[in-house]
């Protein structure tokens, strides 16, 4: 009998790891330590694909850094650590910039975008627009150095949106911020033309839950990389 009920309760649980298989969490390691196939399945677990991006392969990594803090693809920052505009470096393994029929894309753009303005159960300003940086590029090969500041976006040259800090209402929650790496579809590396939204609020598209992905197909480009961190107000 006791054997029995064993059996039972063996089946039982691989039954249910069957069916519900653990959802993958927020990682607490370095992005270049990250494998793409973890960012896409934690991407559609924060329901970033398909709220804010279409489903995609992820092809680099982003960093994301503001002095002490840093984005590890949906960990809690405070919105008093976010206050100055991130350093950014983008991320490629060798074998997607090198030997291949894959070269490493120039002109990347990187937006920065709220869907949960005022808050996620109510995003009726949402999207907003806080950040559209242009002309970033990968290193030429593998990682940077350790310290290299070849792919890292300093400063407020390249912006077409200026950097908004996040400051999430009282009393709304965790807001997502994502930061998405966008690449133009059509490969090019001559200068690109680019159409800053008319407003932050819903990507200037006047709709509800409309932004980001709007304005990128807009502007011809799509989405190669994507982080994001969590956000609220101290009153809750």
């Amino acid at each position: 009998m006791l054997v029995f009920v064993v059996i039972l309760l063996s089946l039982s649980y691989l039954t249910n790891a069957l069916l519900h298989p653990a959802r993958p969490e927020s990682l607490q390691t370095p992005m270049n330590d990250v494998n793409l196939d973890d960012v896409r399945a934690i991407l559609k677990d924060a329901e970033i694909i398909p709220t804010v991006l279409d489903d995609f392969d992820p092809s680099i990594t982003i960093q994301v850094s503001w002095g002490n803090a840093t984005a590890k693809l949906g960990n809690t920052i405070s919105p008093s650590e976010l206050q100055d505009a991130p350093k950014i470096a983008l991320l490629s393994s060798q074998a997607s910039i090198s030997g291949g029929a894959q070269t490493a894309p120039s002109n990347i753009v990187l937006a920065l975008t709220d869907p949960d303005a005022p808050s996620r159960s109510n995003p009726k300003w949402s999207e907003m627009c806080h950040w559209i940086a242009a002309n970033l590029t990968l290193p030429s090969s593998s990682f940077p150095a350790p310290g290299s500041d070849a792919n890292i976006h300093q400063g407020p040259g390249d912006d077409l949106v200026p950097y908004k800090p996040p400051g999430p209402p009282p009393k709304t929650g965790k807001h997502r911020y994502v930061f998405i790496a966008f690449k133009p579809a059509n490969g090019t590396s001559s200068p690109l033309n680019l159409t800053a939204p008319s407003e932050r609020q819903h990507w200037g598209t006047g709709k509800q839950e409309h932004g980001v992905r709007d304005w990128a197909g807009k502007n011809g480009l799509v989405p190669i990389g994507a982080n994001f961190i969590y956000s609220q107000n101290a009153e809750q």
